[in-house]
Order: C-alpha cells, then sequence, then structure tokens
C-alpha cells in the first residue's frame, strides 16, 4: 500500500478529475470533486515520509513528491479546504467549468508544494498562476481586466523567481532541496543577489507591501465560490515557497511581515465591499506567517506554517460567510447591508466563529497560531530599533495588527449583521452551504479548544523543551489577558474611529499610481512599436523604388549625380539611393563576416 502510493503524486490524480469534472454534468462533476479532494488528503495522510519519485526533469535531477513535516502539513489543509470549497461551490450554483478550473488551481498547489527541487517547484507555482487566472477570468465582467494584471504580476514575481534559481544551480550544481538525497549541503536559496531575488518574486505572491494590491483588486472580482479557492493556495504557497528559500529565516523578511500585519488591517479597516476587505487581511494574516519565516528557529517556523493551517480555516469560512451575504441578498458593500442576524442567524454565527478566529481570541484557532509566532518575536528575535517597555519592535508590530484585526471584522460584524434592520426577507444559507460552514467552523473552534491537536500537526514540537529553546503554553494568564486587551482596544478603537470610517470613500493605494502606469505605459509601448515599424517600412519602400529606378534609368541616374543644382540635390531620390546603397553594403558586409 505504501509503495502504491509513493508510486503517483497526488497532482497527478488531481489534474485528470479537474477535467472530468468540467465535462461531467454539475451534480456528479462536483461529487467526484470532493470525493478526490479528500481522497488526496487521506493520501497525503498515510504516504510516508521521503523523497519520492526520483526522476530527470528537462535533462536535471528532480524529485517529483517529496514528503516532509512541511509539505505535509500543506497538504492536509490544502485537501481538506478543497474538498468544502467544492461542496460550497455546488451548493453556491457555480457551473462544472469553474470548478474543473478551480480542481487545476488546487492540483498545481499540490505540486508545488510537494516538490523536492527548485524545477518542478518552479513549473508547478507557474502553472499555478495560470490555472488561478483561468478561474478569475470565467467569471467575466470586471474579473477580465483583473485577472490580466493578476498574471502580469504573478509573471514578473515567477520571472524573478526563475532567475533567483538559476543562479542558485550555478553556485550550488543543483536545483534539489538540501534535505533529499543528491542535495546540496546549504538549504534555501544562495545568498546576495539570487536571494534579493527570490525574496521579491515570493513576495508577489505572499503580498509584500507595494506588491500587494493584486489581491483586493482580483479577489473581490469573480464568483462567490472562487473566491474561497483564491483566496487560500496563491498566498499559502507563497509561504511554503519562502521557507524553503530561507529555512533560517532573515531579519528583513520578519520585518516585512510585521509590516504586511499593520499594513493590511489598516486598509481592511477603510473598505466598505466585503470582499475587499477580507482580501486586505489575507495581506494581513500571511504577514504573521511571513514573520515567522523571517524569525527562524524551532518556534518561529511552528508557528508560521500553524498559522498557515488556521488561517486557512477562518480565511475560507470568511470568504464562505460573505459568499453567502452576497448570494442572497446581491449586495457586495457594508453600506447596504445590516441586521442580517436576523434573517441569517446560521450564516451570523458562523461569522462570528471566524471573525474571532482570524483576531486571535481565546479559545479559537487563530489565538493559538498567533501566539507562537509572537512569542517567538519576543524570544527569539532581537529587540529592534524602535521597542516599547518589554515588547520589542517587531512584536508590538504584530500586536498592533491585532488591534486593527478586532477593529475590522467589528466593523464587517457591525455593519452586515448587528446594526440596524435588513429591509424585507432573506432566506439563510442553503442546506449544503450551512455544512460546508459549519464544518469548517467546528474546526476553528476544535483547534482553538485542543490545541494540541494542532500541534501533533506542525513540524516542530513547541511543547519539547529539547526541541524549541522557549516552552510555548497557549492558555497561560499573560497569553489570555494579552487577547482579551487586545479585543478591548480593538473594541475601544472601533467606536472612536466609527464615525470618521462611515465618511471614507474609496482610499487610494498603490495601484491607484501603477495601473494607470502600467495601462499607458504599456499602450505607449505598442504605439512606439507600430510606428517604427511603419517608418522603417516607408524607408525601405522609398529605398527600393529609388533602386529600382536607378536600374531600369542609368543616364537619369548619371544626370541627377553630376548636377550641382542645390534644388535637385535635396531630390527624395539622392535619398533613397543613398539609403539603398547604405543597405547594400550592410548586406554585403554581413554576408562575408557569416560565409564560411
Amino acid at each position: 500500500m505504501a509503495a502504491l502510493l509513493t508510486t503517483i503524486p497526488p497532482v497527478a490524480l488531481l489534474l485528470p478529475v479537474a477535467i472530468l469534472v468540467a465535462m461531467l454534468p454539475r451534480r456528479s462533476g462536483h461529487a467526484l470533486g470532493v470525493l478526490a479532494a479528500a481522497l488526496a488528503t487521506a493520501w497525503v495522510w498515510f504516504v510516508p515520509e521521503g523523497a519520492h519519485l526520483q526522476t530527470t526533469f528537462l535533462g536535471f535531477e528532480a524529485v517529483l513528491f517529496n514528503v516532509d513535516d512541511f509539505s505535509r502539513l500543506m497538504g492536509l489543509i490544502f485537501g481538506l479546504i478543497a474538498a468544502v470549497a467544492v461542496l460550497y461551490s455546488y451548493a453556491s450554483d457555480a457551473d462544472s467549468v469553474q470548478t474543473g478550473f478551480a480542481l487545476s488551481y488546487v492540483a498545481t498547489s499540490f505540486g508545488a508544494v510537494f516538490a523536492g527541487d527548485w524545477l518542478t517547484l518552479l513549473f508547478f507555482w507557474e502553472l499555478m498562476a495560470v490555472t488561478s487566472t483561468l478561474l478569475v477570468w470565467y467569471y467575466g465582467g470586471k474579473a477580465v481586466r483583473a485577472g490580466f494584471r493578476y498574471a502580469l504580476f504573478h509573471g514578473i514575481g515567477g520571472t524573478l523567481l526563475m532567475a533567483a534559481i538559476l543562479q542558485t544551480y550555478v553556485v550550488k550544481g543543483t536545483f534539489l532541496f538540501h534535505s533529499v538525497p543528491g542535495g546540496p549541503e546549504t538549504a534555501g536559496i544562495a545568498a546576495g543577489l539570487p536571494a534579493a531575488l527570490a525574496a521579491i518574486g515570493i513576495g508577489v505572491n505572499v503580498g509584500f507591501i507595494g506588491l500587494h494590491a493584486w489581491l483586493p483588486d482580483t479577489y473581490p472580482r469573480p464568483h462567490v465560490a472562487a473566491s474561497v479557492f483564491l483566496c487560500v493556495f496563491t498566498t499559502k504557497t507563497g509561504v511554503y515557497g519562502m521557507y524553503r528559500a530561507f529555512p533560517e529565516g532573515h531579519v528583513a523578511i520578519a520585518y516585512m511581515g510585521g509590516g504586511m500585519a499593520v499594513f493590511g488591517a489598516t486598509f481592511a479597516l477603510f473598505q466598505n465591499d466585503m470582499r475587499r476587505l477580507l482580501s486586505y487581511h489575507i495581506q494581513s494574516q500571511v504577514g504573521y506567517m511571513i514573520a515567522g519565516v523571517g524569525i527562524g528557529g524551532a518556534l518561529g517556523q511552528a508557528g508560521a506554517f500553524a498559522h498557515v493551517f488556521n488561517h486557512i480555516l477562518y480565511k475560507g469560512l470568511l470568504f464562505m460567510t460573505a459568499g453567502v451575504v452576497i448570494y442572497r441578498t446581491g449586495q457586495e458593500s457594508l453600506k447596504k447591508l445590516g441586521g442580517l442576524w436576523r434573517e441569517m442567524p446560521l450564516t451570523a454565527g458562523a461569522f462570528s466563529v471566524a471573525a474571532l478566529s482570524i483576531a486571535g481570541f481565546p479559545g479559537f484557532n487563530g489565538f493559538v497560531s498567533k501566539g507562537i509566532v509572537i512569542s517567538a518575536s519576543h524570544y527569539h528575535f532581537s529587540k529592534g530599533p524602535l521597542p516599547i517597555g518589554e515588547f520589542y519592535t517587531l512584536e508590538w508590530l504584530l500586536l498592533l495588527g491585532g488591534v486593527g484585526t478586532f477593529m475590522s471584522f467589528i466593523k464587517f460584524g457591525y455593519y452586515a449583521f448587528f446594526h440596524g434592520e435588513y429591509e424585507g426577507s432573506v432566506p439563510d444559507a442553503n442546506r449544503l452551504q450551512s455544512v460546508a460552514m459549519l464544518s469548517v467552523a467546528a474546526l476553528c473552534i476544535a483547534y482553538g479548544v485542543f490545541d494540541g491537536a494542532l500541534f501533533s500537526l506542525l513540524p516542530f514540537d513547541v511543547t519539547d523543551g529539547d526541541v524549541v529553546s522557549h516552552v510555548y503554553h497557549t492558555y497561560t494568564v499573560a497569553h489570555i489577558v494579552e487577547g482579551v486587551a487586545l479585543a478591548v482596544l480593538g473594541l475601544i478603537g472601533f467606536a472612536v474611529t466609527k464615525k470618521p470610517l462611515s465618511k471614507l470613500g474609496r482610499v487610494p493605494d498603490i495601484d491607484s499610481l501603477y495601473n494607470p502606469g502600467v495601462f499607458y505605459g504599456m499602450r505607449a509601448l505598442v504605439v512606439g512599436v507600430t510606428e517604427l515599424y511603419a517608418a522603417v517600412d516607408r524607408l525601405a519602400v522609398t529605398a527600393a523604388g529609388a533602386f529600382t529606378g536607378a536600374v531600369a534609368n542609368p543616364d537619369a541616374l548619371y544626370e541627377r549625380i553630376v548636377t550641382n543644382d542645390s534644388e535637385e540635390r535635396n531630390h527624395p531620390l539622392r535619398a533613397g539611393i543613398g539609403l539603398s546603397i547604405l543597405v547594400l553594403a550592410v548586406f554585403v558586409t554581413l554576408a562575408l563576416l557569416l560565409l564560411p
């Protein structure tokens, strides 16, 4: 059985299933999709650790199926949320083709996280960009242009990552990861320029500040079920890639993570579009993961991947609850909602669980994983340039991001569910939407209350003093007080800012500069190239005509050459003859140089 599991990687199951789902009737196709995702989850659970399917890829050594504690955790949560998301897609009237695209996106994400070398990872990384773009484009309308910008971003990011990988190959002589047989002596991307290129290239996927605007631009555009898939795979595969590139951590990456936590939460607070708000919070929450990777060490890395696992659960649930509201009311803006808890109590309850989870309130899964990262920032990282009392620079950035998260989701819940009354009557989530949401909500609570269940999945045991230098305990008085204090500060912060926030329109982000810049820049490039081509074409036609005329009537040519008349000397024929002679000279010279 074990040998069979290691023969074929999960991507080889999921890609054909994606094609079948797109071709089958909606009901049977979605049922097959749920079954395949569930099978992939079980597959990942039982497959033995090791580098399987060692082969050659494009003439280089490659490992197509590498299983370790990091990739196994990613595969488990990817498979689990994919099964739920396919069920939710069926319940939300997504058609078979859209879900087929979504499953191809899932499949390529599996291929990336189970790669045992950089070349295989890059191959699936780029396929992941293609499949996710197709998923966005399929919805049409405004999603098409947003999908183009999304593809452009990820194309640039993938190119930078490819350059880093190629330079690393030059240094190390192999694409293999350090942990697989035959791998290099040192892990990660080579230091120097390759590391900088990899950080920026992967930074596109994880939403580095300044490279993040594709998130709120793209994720609110497609079908509500597509957003559930999109919020999971690209950014979390990016976190995994960042760990592979920087397994020992890096101070700049850690601080970027802290900045992302604050920046994303702040801009989320400015939003009224529900999915746009949630998209900014992907950047904020991924900031905690990136901070953990940057901190390095067992505690930081365990915290980063614990937060990957938990974030996929509560962020998927948040997009599902927002999707149900849009599905039932047709409204995207919080300003057009209110009082829905009376009409949609189950959806309001699921949202409340997800909101408390993402904010890190005690008793919910986000409290567990955020606590690990924050502890690592205190015990395993430098004080930094701006320590405040007992809180170090990175630590207070993460705590400040936590306050902003509470404020954002108090705002979301207040305006969508608990403020005022909804005009008219609207049904709650349908039966299968309810099953999908309640299943994930139960896991958010379970992993928050029974933290040992989460710890057992992590690559490092954070409760073992032989593994981590500072043993982590979730439910200490200090941690609980910290979690409650963040909630209180968030509540006070929202009460103070509620009135000015209600008057805000759309707050511009960095894309307000580079979206027009890219649009008009590309237009200028296209026009410039076509006009240059036209000018060269005109010159060539003129030269050809002049040359033909000179050959056909050499007497006239002689008369023009020997004439000293100024008007004659400036005749266009002379310019054409000169250009034709120059062109001929160039061709003759090239021919002589190229002849053997």
